[in-house]
C-alpha cells in the first residue's frame, strides 16, 4: 500500500510538472537569506550612523563594550586584539555585517558571504556573549547556526549566482 510520504528532497519531473512541496523546497533559502541580508545591513548601518559606537570610550562606544567584555569571553586575546584600535575594529565589523549583507541579500559569492557572517558571527559569540546564560541567551549562536545552510547551498534561485551559473551553462551548451 502506497503512502503519502515523500522521501526525495526534489521533484524528479524536469518538465515543470511541481507541485506546492516542490516549490517550497526550490525556496526553502529565501526567507533566511532575506533575513540574514536586512538584518546585516542594518546592523552596519546602525553602527555607522551611532556616534556614540564609533569612539575609544564613552557610554555606548566599541571601546567599552570590549573592555566591559574582556574578562568574561572564551578568547581574551581577540578582545585585546581589538583594544589596540577599537575605532577601526568597530569600523571593520560593520563594513563587515554590509558586505556580508548585500552579498547574502543579492546571491553574490554567496558562499563567500555565509563564511564571513559565520565568521562574524562566531567571533561575536565567543567575545560579547560568550556570558551569556543560560547559552542560548546569547544572539549570536544561533545567527552562526543560521549561516550553515547558505554556506553548505549557496543561493540556487532569485540571485546573482545563479543567473551568472546560467549564463555560463548557456554559452558552453550545458543543459543539465
Amino acid at each position: 500500500m502506497t503512502h503519502g510520504v515523500r522521501t526525495d528532497a526534489y521533484s524528479p519531473h524536469l518538465d515543470g510538472d511541481r507541485d506546492w512541496r516542490d516549490t517550497a523546497t526550490r525556496y526553502a533559502l529565501l526567507p533566511l537569506r532575506i533575513f540574514l541580508g536586512v538584518t546585516f545591513i542594518y546592523a552596519g548601518i546602525d553602527k555607522l550612523t551611532d556616534s556614540a559606537f564609533m569612539k575609544d570610550a564613552g557610554a555606548g562606544s566599541i571601546g567599552d563594550m570590549m573592555r566591559a567584555v574582556r574578562d568574561s569571553s572564551a578568547i581574551p586575546a581577540l578582545v585585546d586584539m581589538s583594544l589596540e584600535n577599537p575605532v577601526a575594529f568597530g569600523y571593520a565589523i560593520a563594513f563587515g555585517e554590509l558586505a556580508v549583507g548585500i552579498g547574502i541579500l543579492i546571491g553574490l559569492l554567496t558562499r563567500v558571504a555565509a563564511l564571513g557572517g559565520a565568521l562574524l558571527s562566531l567571533s561575536l559569540w565567543l567575545t560579547v556573549s560568550w556570558a551569556a546564560e543560560p547559552y542560548y541567551y546569547g544572539n549570536d549562536l544561533p545567527y552562526l547556526v543560521a549561516w550553515t545552510p547558505l554556506l553548505l547551498a549557496g543561493a540556487p534561485l532569485l540571485s546573482v549566482d545563479a543567473a551568472l551559473r546560467s549564463r555560463r551553462r548557456r554559452r558552453v551548451g550545458d543543459y543539465r
